[in-house]
């Protein structure tokens, strides 16, 4: 039962999440259309605002990518498999969920995944998560 509430605890967690990534994301939209429509005074001005459109850009970019991986997890939450391993199928740590909500993989595939650099997922085979053999299939 305690895993059940920290579940319902970390949904409202991602959903205040998200809501403020996309009120933030709307903002930096907004600002950066903002300042280009703004016509820089000199050259030390406009390499500025260059700049600044830069930053914005970057961060808006790092805000976008942590709001569709939060979207995912509420998707997973409504089918019922989040919290669920998307390679070994076993259960993820609340330890884990806690210091990363949207965390698809448990934390040894993972790290699987980040040793072999390749874009592979590394898939379980035999009795799932019970055997430490494994083979690599593409991640779709």
């Amino acid at each position: 039962m305690a895993r059940k509430d920290a579940l319902v605890n970390l949904r409202a967690i991602l959903v205040r999440r998200r809501d403020a990534l996309r009120s933030a994301l709307a903002g930096d939209l907004s600002l950066l259309k903002e300042l280009r429509s703004e016509s820089p005074g000199d050259v030390i001005d406009a390499a500025y605002d260059s700049a600044q459109d830069e930053i914005s850009s970057q961060l808006a970019e790092v805000e976008s990518r942590e709001l569709a991986n939060i979207e995912n997890a509420l998707e997973r939450m409504k089918a019922g498999q989040y919290g669920q391993c998307e390679v070994c199928g076993g259960r993820i740590p609340m330890a884990r969920l806690d210091a990363l909500p949207y965390a698809t993989m448990c934390i040894e595939c993972q790290r699987e995944v980040e040793r072999s650099g390749s874009g592979a997922v590394p898939r379980r085979t035999g009795d799932e998560a019970g055997e430490e053999s494994m083979s690599s299939e593409l991640e779709l």
